[in-house]
């Protein structure tokens, strides 16, 4: 095909080369500039208003932010469209923190988006909500999946800040109910920038304690402002994944975060935590005896039903001729019996008749005059066992005075009472028989009748 001043079938001529010039594609020149752009402003925050907002399939946001002067296009991937607290709308002032890049098929610029904040009056009650709605779309505040706390925790984690009043509270009710409670504690930031990170990492470090019943996340009262940490899809997420119960005890009664919802049990305030976590004895014992009542009457109830179906059973035709044929056992039994007890009394008379004749034949020896017969022989040889006795004592008595009268006829004593002393040395050991046994001066001890003296000698004579 031809037309006029132009072949299709023919090669086009390259430019003519101008001698000095230099050039470059497209291409080039378009990654010159996104690469300036990028340094220059790469982590910038750009206020304005959402505009012609559009959710691709693959993930991607996109729309451009205006004012009353000019306008940018703008990209959230998909990544970090997952992480963003709340979702754009189309007339809605946000702040957007990004770097430019360039889209090289068209040649636009745009904003590749991190984070948006919502801008002006209400805009985290903004956040608050759409993040709210979010997960309570995807269930996680359903109540299917929460948990109850343990009746009687041993150890028991806390996230909170390790300088303010609310771990003190909690400390001191724990102490008051249960004395012995490990307690572990996770210190976090519970406001500021990096205070959400901080809290959620310490629900995924306490979660991974081997023996760890219950998580407990704690702040104070304070504004929406100060509370934002606990409403961060970071720490509502952390509590999802948490494997044991967890309990949000973050500011005050009228305030509510998404940890509140997120979290299996919340609780008013943080001491109120506490004695949820900690039931008092008093509580312990009414939900013993309630449960001792419940199966009291479960036991009750099930003993009726058992009892109507052994009723039901018993009623049956087949066992109505078991039932007779258990009474005429039980009758033969009967009659077995009454036999076998006419059979014993007979028995037992023939034994009684029996025994009489026995008594009336063993009375007929007439113990009384045989027992009166060898009464009279013990009497007779009790009473010569008697004079023997005393003829063997007599004789040996008259011979013991003998000898005793003999005794006393050589005893000293006997010579001594006709006037006679004993000398003896001075200690009483050697009798004196002569004179020349001793000499002046000497002590001696003389040995009377009755008594004794003590005597020096003055002088002695020998006999010659």
């Amino acid at each position: 095909m031809k037309q006029k001043g132009l072949d299709f079938g023919e090669t086009r001529a390259e430019p003519p080369k101008v001698p000095g010039r230099r050039s470059v594609t497209v291409s080039e020149l378009t990654e010159r500039i996104g690469s300036v752009l990028g340094t220059e402003f790469f982590d910038v925050w750009v206020e304005g208003e959402v505009s012609n907002l559009k959710l691709a399939d693959s993930g991607h946001v996109y729309f451009s932010l205006k004012d009353d002067r000019a306008q940018i296009r703008a990209v959230v991937w998909r990544k970090a469209a997952r992480l963003l607290r709340f979702k754009p709308a189309d007339g809605v002032q946000v702040l957007a923190r990004g770097t430019i890049q360039v889209y090289a098929p068209r040649g636009d610029y745009q904003l590749s988006v991190e984070a948006i904040e919502p801008l002006g009056k209400g805009s985290l009650q903004q956040a608050f909500e759409e993040l709210k709605e979010k997960l309570q779309r995807e269930g996680l505040f359903d109540a299917a999946r929460k948990r109850p706390l343990p009746m009687l925790p041993q150890r028991v984690g806390i996230v909170t800040s390790p300088t303010g009043a609310v771990i003190r509270d909690i400390l001191r009710v724990l102490r008051r109910r249960y004395r012995n409670l490990d307690v572990l504690l996770y210190p976090a930031r519970v406001q500021g920038e990096d205070a959400a990170w901080e809290v959620a990492q310490g629900i995924r470090v306490l979660s991974a304690i081997p023996g760890l019943d219950v998580v407990i996340v704690a702040r104070g009262g304070g504004s929406l402002e100060d509370l934002q940490a606990f409403n961060d899809e970071t720490v509502a997420r952390a509590l999802e994944a948490c494997p044991i119960p967890t309990l949000s005890a973050v500011g005050h009664e009228t305030d509510y975060t998404i940890a509140d919802f997120v979290a299996d049990v919340r609780a008013p305030t943080p001491s109120a935590a506490a004695e949820m976590v900690v039931k008092a004895k008093e509580e312990l014992s009414l939900r013993l005896r309630h449960l001792d009542g419940r199966r009291e009457g479960a036991l009750r109830l099930r003993f009726a039903r058992t009892r109507a179906a052994l009723a039901a059973l018993a009623a049956h035709r087949v066992f109505e001729a078991e039932r007779g044929r258990l009474r005429t056992a039980a009758q033969r039994t009967d009659e077995l019996v009454r036999r076998a007890q006419a059979g014993l009394t007979r028995r037992g008379e023939r034994a009684r008749e029996h025994l009489l004749r026995l008594d009336e034949r063993a009375s007929a020896f007439r113990f009384d005059r045989q027992l009166a017969a060898r009464r009279e022989t013990l009497l007779r040889h009790r009473e010569g066992l008697a004079g023997a006795i005393r003829q063997a004592i007599e004789a040996p008595r008259g011979r013991l005075a003998r000898a005793a009268g003999k005794l006393d006829t050589l005893s000293p004593l006997a010579v001594l009472s006709r006037g006679y002393a004993v000398v003896f040395d001075a200690e009483g050991r050697r009798i004196v028989r002569r004179s020349s046994e001793v000499g002046p001066g000497d002590a001696l001890r003389i040995r009377l009748q009755a008594g004794a003296l003590r005597a020096t000698v003055t002088e002695r004579e020998i006999a010659e």
